[in-house]
């Protein structure tokens, strides 16, 4: 049986993206094991889940935790991002953050090369180097899944120099690429003379949830109007507080958010600032098991993204697809993968990334209208059958099939 290692720089606990990718391996006969990092009284250091991926989690650092102690006892209660002692923690703080880093992809590359797979399977660019590392000593292939557009993503300025120098250097190397849109294969097949990766698109499996109450429930929700949800990351350049500054102008709704992020607190601020308390809610983050449960309980779906860099025009958006599984129609920003399906497929609205009239005005429409809602989420159940995970599926084990029957990148690759 051949081994797949696939490595991610988080906790591996609502990564739906990686977890599908190693499920449908398992299930085709490879042994799957997932190097993640591990807190502890979080996650278990490892596991085995039940359809037989397995789990292995690093510790982190020591430094991390003292990093983490460090910037919070001296920093004031109201310090600025870029105010007082974190200025001259600054590179005190910089030195202790890429040593806890360097230490913890040290631990995941041992581990990994003592594993023995014959496929190294780098999800994002963070982990990329040291899959590199790990594929040459192994004598495996190399798989590098570009999630995203690092070097123009949000969050990512400082770092984009960086990113494209590692890029450019090893997703040549890689034996295999894949990505999430064919807008961004495009991209890399351009940018670094690749031959263009295969586009695994953000899509669900095809499970069918009932409409249930879940969320009018739990939150204690008594009129009878729709609820538009949003589910995903709470993180700049999601449209975010737009959204929430527009539902002033969407009366007779709710509005729930469901997810985490470093905008949670200030979402909620201006919620309580704009006095929008008993129509716009925030769920925090749920297990990918219940997110279906929940989007199902709501009547329409949201996607304000705005064009704030290359990665977020490129997007298809997972939530996009998580909401045409659950058959609700769906309001989204008007970028070209998005477009591509919400038009040829028939299930919602488009609007514009940078006008909050016409968000609110399509928002507006799908509320006051019950039976354009219906006939836009029909259009969303039967695409679903066609937009989900297992209609896709098949390109990740024909990469496979091609990686491990050609000649290798590396003259030690694995046989």
């Amino acid at each position: 049986m051949k081994k797949i290692a696939m490595i991610v720089w988080n906790e591996f606990l609502n990564d739906a993206r990686v977890l599908k990718e190693a499920q449908t391996l398992q299930h085709a006969g490879y042994q799957v094991r997932v190097f993640a990092l591990h807190t502890p009284g979080i996650t278990p250091q490892q596991e085995r889940l039940e359809d037989g991926v397995e789990v292995f989690r690093v510790a982190r650092s020591p430094l991390w935790r003292l990093r983490k102690r460090k910037i919070t006892s001296t920093l004031p209660p109201q310090a600025g991002k870029n105010q007082g002692p974190i200025g001259k923690l600054g590179i005190k703080h910089q030195v202790l953050r890429l040593i806890a880093r360097a230490w913890t992809h040290t631990a995941l590359l041992v581990h990994m090369v003592r594993y023995g797979a014959s496929v190294v399977h780098s999800h994002d660019v963070n982990t990329l180097p040291t899959a590199w590392l790990a594929s040459r000593i192994s004598r495996a292939r190399l798989v590098y899944d570009a999630h995203e557009i690092s070097t123009s993503r949000e969050g990512y300025d400082s770092f984009r120099r960086l990113v494209g120098m590692v890029e450019k250097r090893l997703m040549p190397a890689a034996d295999g690429t894949i990505t999430t849109t064919d807008a961004r294969a495009k991209y890399f097949a351009r940018a670094y003379h690749v031959t263009r990766p295969t586009v695994l698109q953000n899509r669900p499996r095809l499970t069918r949830c009932a409409p249930t109450n879940r969320i009018r429930e739990e939150l204690g929700l008594t009129e009878q109007w729709p609820i538009v949800i949003y589910q995903g990351g709470l993180q700049q350049g999601r449209g975010l507080e737009k959204l929430i500054r527009t539902t002033a102008k969407v009366p007779d709704a709710y509005f729930v958010l469901i997810g985490g992020g470093r905008l949670a607190h200030n979402l909620n601020q201006l919620i309580e600032e704009l006095e929008l308390q008993d129509r716009v809610r925030i769920i925090p983050t749920v297990p990918l098991s219940e997110l279906p449960s929940y989007t199902a309980s709501a009547d329409i779906g949201v996607q304000p993204i705005e064009n704030t860099c290359l990665n977020h025009y490129t997007t298809d958006s997972n939530k996009l697809f998580e909401y045409i599984i659950a058959g609700l129609p769906v309001v989204a920003t008007d970028f070209p993968e998005i477009r591509r399906i919400v038009r040829r497929h028939d299930v919602g609205l488009l609007v514009p990334s940078d006008d909050p009239t016409s968000l609110a005005h399509a928002l507006n429409v799908l509320v006051s209208d019950a039976n354009l809602r219906e006939a836009y989420a029909q259009n969303a159940s039967s695409t679903a059958v066609t937009l989900n995970w297992e209609q896709q599926e098949s390109r990740l084990l024909d990469l496979y099939q091609q990686v491990l029957s050609s000649a290798p990148h590396s003259s030690q690759a694995r046989s």
